[in-house]
């Protein structure tokens, strides 16, 4: 049966309308900007100014998630509990564990550098000291002293670039710690010795590999 004018015009406007709407629901390849997951090794070192002493860092595993468009990324890199020694007056030594507890993401931005890349990023941890120990003796400190304010750590690598987002590379930073809080009757001492200016980090990420 011959189909009338009329009809095969509805047909047309019907057909065009329901490939509008399926083109808004796909998404589109050219707005869709790549998620790259990429996974590092790291490990490093803090130096703390105030008791002239420094911390190792790790061994941990850095996870990123990088927008491959824009060069920003967020991720996550727990540290290990580990340990701090150094000396009151420069004679009288303390010991305690020291533990960084993940505050915040880490995020930042990967850019082009004159070799290679540059990563710029910020780190944010509470710092928790347990099991303080002077001359050997144990403390009355409990199980929740720590920063009262998470400690933000800003990380670079070199001006010049020299990270590679395939293999790694180290970045350094500067930071500060604040006051401690809920370390019972050490709450003054530990105030007294550890906050301040001038503490310095270094993280070696390696081993690359995508996810």
């Amino acid at each position: 049966m011959k189909k009338s004018g009329g009809t095969l015009r509805r047909m047309a406007v019907g057909l065009a309308s329901a490939g509008v709407v399926a083109a808004t629901m796909m998404p589109s390849s050219a707005s869709a900007a790549p998620i790259l997951n990429v996974t590092y090794d790291a490990g490093g070192s803090a130096y703390i100014a105030s008791t002239d002493s420094s911390i190792d860092l790790g061994p941990s595993t850095l996870t990123t998630q990088l927008d491959y468009a824009t060069g920003d990324f967020t991720g996550s890199m727990p540290l290990p509990g580990t340990t701090t020694k150094f000396e009151v007056a420069g004679f009288i030594p303390v010991k305690a564990d020291v533990a960084f507890v993940e505050a915040a993401p880490v995020t930042g931005t990967l850019s082009a550098g004159q070799v290679g890349s540059r990563v710029d990023g910020v780190a944010s941890y509470h710092i928790r000291l347990s099991n303080i120990k002077i001359v050997g003796f144990p403390t009355i400190t409990g199980n929740h002293c720590r920063t009262i304010n998470p400690v933000t750590i800003p990380i670079s690598s070199p001006p010049e670039g020299g990270f590679d987002l395939f293999v790694g590379g180290t970045v350094h930073g500067e930071f500060s710690i604040g006051d401690f809080q809920n370390c019972g009757l050490n709450t003054w001492l530990i105030n007294l010795l550890i906050p301040g200016s001038g503490n310095q980090v270094e993280i070696d990420m390696a081993n690359a590999r995508l996810s």
